[in-house]
Order: C-alpha cells, then structure tokens, then sequence
C-alpha cells in the first residue's frame, strides 16, 4: 500500500507542479521523481539513481530515434518533398476521407515500425497535411496515431507481442493473423471515429515547423513524388526485411545477420538519413553546406522534446524499480477471473504504474504463464492480444509517448489527456472487447 501511495503521490506533485504552477514538464518530472522514491523509501542520496537510469535509457533509444527522425523531417520540409506528398494524397483524396487516409497509412506502416518510429516519421507530415487541409490537427493525427498504437499493441513483430508470444508459447502464425483481425475495428473506432469528437473538444491548429518556412516554393526543384516517398518507406522495408529474417529463423545466416542489423531502428533511420541527404539535397542541387545546415536545425527543433520525453522515462524508471508493478499484479492474479480479462488487467496496472506498453507487456505476460496452462493454440493466442490490448491503456505523465505527442502537437497536459490518452483507453477496452468477442466462436 505504501508503494501505491507513493506511485501517487508522485504522479500527483507532477499534475501539480505542470498544471497549476505552470513549471516546465522536465523540472516537473525530475521532482516528481524525486518525491515519488522518498515516499517509497529511498534514501535520499539514491533518490536520483534510477531517474537517471531512465533517462540515459530513453536517450539512447527514443532520443536517438527523434534526432534522426527529425533531419530527415528537416529535410522533407526543406526540400518541397513534404509538400510534394501532400498535394498528391490531397488531389487523390477526398477532403472528409483524409483521416480515414491517414489511418490507413499509419497501419501500413506500423507493421513492421516501431511506435516511436512512426511517430518521428509520420507525424511531421501529419501536422503539414493538417495545416494545408485547414482542418483540426486533432482530426487528422489521432487517426495516425491510432494506426501505429494498435500496431504496437497486437502484432509481431513488434517486441511486446513477440515476448508474450514466446512467454506464454502461443502460435506466432495464429497470434499474427488474430491480431490483425482484432487492429482493423479497433482503428477504425479509436481512430478516425473517435477523432472526429476529440476535434470537437480541442480544435487546435497543427503548429508550424520552422523548416517549413523556408521549403522550396518553386515546383519545378522539388523531388519527385517517388523521392519524397522514398525516404518515407525506406525504414518501413528494412524493418520489414530485418522482421521477415526473424520469423522464418534465418538469423544465423550472414546475409541473415545483416539484414536484421539493417533493419534495427537506430540503423534503419541512420540509414534513412543519409539517403534523404542524397535524395532530397545532393540530387536537388543543394550543399553540403546547406545540408549540414539544415542537420544542425533539426537538432534545435527537438531538443526539448528530447529531454522530456527522457525525464519521462526516467520516471517510468523510478516506477518500475520501486516494485509497483509487481505488487499490483500479483494481488490481481492470486482471484478466481477470467484469463482473458485477467491478462488484460494485470497488464492495465502495470501500464498505469510504469508507463511502458512494453514492459506492462513482458511483466503481464511471466505472471499469467500459471493461467495459461492447458488453453488451446487460438485461445493463447487471444491471451497474447488481450495482454497487447491491456499494456496500451491510458497512456498518462509516466509514458515517454505522453510527451512524445504532446510537445509535437503543442498541447496542454489537458489536451493531451482528452485526446491522446482516451484515445489509447479506447483502444485498449476496444480492443479487449474483439478479443472476448473472438473468443466466443473460436
């Protein structure tokens, strides 16, 4: 009990501090850090250990990813590339279809793409596309969120559901084609459906990048279509290669190897990168000067996405090492409920105490591997997205994703709350609800 209350006491100095005080998020985090370990029984002079193992965690995953995400945004901006796919998805389609566009986007490429990824990649050419339409920026990017979090949440092979396919021996085959059965409703409904209400409640514009200001207005030195959408789907077909490696077992092999090196995150975009430079500069006629010009921008530009996002994940940390979690899901486990509906709790709670789908995921699944003793291959395989659909719930001040979206749109804490995480608690109970569904006639 003193854990939870320190788990909220924690949370609550943060809401305070952010929304009454006006301090900025990352003071705000490092101090709700630090009062949540107290509370917990830290000494004080351990209090930082774990928000600073958070933090340099965070960096060294999602930090990198947003740095190189961002030149190669810079880039598309700078270049007309951006604009250049914008105008052909909006002569294509229809005005009242473009978040349903954008949905179904942001499924594609969330398959093999990691969330973090398609954030970076996507949600820069999201909030152009808003701004260009005039329409809320809230219509057309909780559709694309939507599409890459229900991605994350149910299908391999991304790491959450490949651990709990490997923790609970569910068929991946089984478990993959369920997922996606159970992704497109769930799209559908937290997407462009609930999207269209969310605008209504923050109808905020899309703020301007600063390299959009100074993109190519002259179309005739623009890339190509075919160039611009190019370095958007490059880390989507090395990730998928690298994912196709892992799911036919060729990983021993050298040429297997490689591609799974290819296709990791960091490497997919450092690669994406150096292709935009070419691509979208070298080939348009620009500088090197220029170029490295345009790199150096894009740094300022996500600098202090980067440190909040970090101290996110430095309180996510504290959360974890505190044992939170674990109390939580073992009182959940030790009653007499539904597997199904067990999973997806345990993984809710953890979720709401750590801030990592992830770990909510890997942590969910260990603790129902008793529970899923003698169920059938379809049934464990819905266990595995009843887990998936749980470690998404919610997403609140502990999730690195929570300010990964909020400083990208330019939202209040508020905003935020109303729109991205009702979102993810739709998607959660929606998703929830086709798994039961699913295991009523399977």
């Amino acid at each position: 009990m003193n854990l939870i209350l320190a788990a909220i006491i924690g949370i609550a100095a943060i809401v305070l501090l952010i929304a009454v005080a006006k301090v900025h998020p990352f003071i705000s985090l490092m101090v709700g850090s630090f009062v949540m370990a107290i509370c917990a029984g830290v000494p004080f002079d351990e209090s930082w250990n774990s928000f600073t193992s958070g933090v340099g965690s965070t960096v060294s995953s999602v930090g990198l990813l947003i740095a190189f995400g961002s030149i190669i945004g810079t880039l598309l901006f700078a270049s007309g590339g951006a604009d250049v796919i914008v105008d052909t998805i909006m002569a294509k389609t229809p005005l009242q279809l473009l978040p349903w566009a954008m949905a179904l986007i942001a499924f594609i490429v969330g398959i093999p793409m990691f969330f973090e990824v398609g954030v970076v990649i996507l949600i820069p050419v999201v909030l152009f596309a808003a701004r260009r339409a005039k329409m809320p920026v809230i219509l057309i990017g909780i559709p694309a969120l939507a599409g890459l979090s229900t991605l994350h949440a149910f299908v391999p092979p991304h790491p959450g559901p490949l651990v709990a396919i490997s923790a609970l021996n569910a068929n991946l085959g089984v478990t993959l084609a369920l997922g996606l059965l159970v992704a497109v409703p769930t799209v559908i409904i937290s997407g462009p459906l609930m999207g269209r209400l969310m605008a209504k409640w923050v109808p905020i514009q899309a703020p301007e990048q600063a390299a959009e200001k100074e993109a190519v207005k002259d179309e005739s030195k623009r890339p190509s279509f075919v160039q611009a959408m190019t370095v958007i789907l490059l880390p989507v077909v090395l990730m998928l290669a690298a994912s196709v490696v892992d799911l036919t077992g060729q990983t021993e092999s050298l040429w297997g190897r490689t591609l799974v090196f290819i296709g990791t995150p960091l490497t997919a975009l450092f690669i994406t990168a150096v292709v935009a430079m070419v691509l979208l500069g070298f080939m348009q006629g620009r500088t090197r000067e220029f170029i490295n010009g345009e790199v150096g921008k894009s740094f300022a530009s996500v600098a202090g996405i980067v440190f909040i996002v970090a101290a996110g994940g430095g309180f996510k940390q504290t959360l974890v090492d505190s044992g939170i979690g674990d109390v939580i899901a073992n009182g959940i486990t030790e009653s007499a409920m539904n597997p199904l509906i067990a999973g997806w709790l345990v993984a809710v709670l953890i979720r709401l105490a750590t801030g990592s789908a992830t770990v909510a995921t890997v942590t969910a699944s260990g603790i129902m591997v008793p529970l899923a003793t003698g169920m059938s291959p379809t049934h464990l395989a819905l266990l595995v997205l009843a887990i998936g659909a749980g470690s998404v719930f919610f997403s609140h001040l502990n999730d690195a994703g929570f300010w990964l979206v909020k400083e990208y749109f330019g939202m209040s804490v508020s905003q935020t709350l109303k729109t991205w995480s009702l979102m993810e608690t739709v998607l959660s109970v929606v998703g929830l609800g086709c798994v039961m569904l699913l295991s009523l006639v399977l």
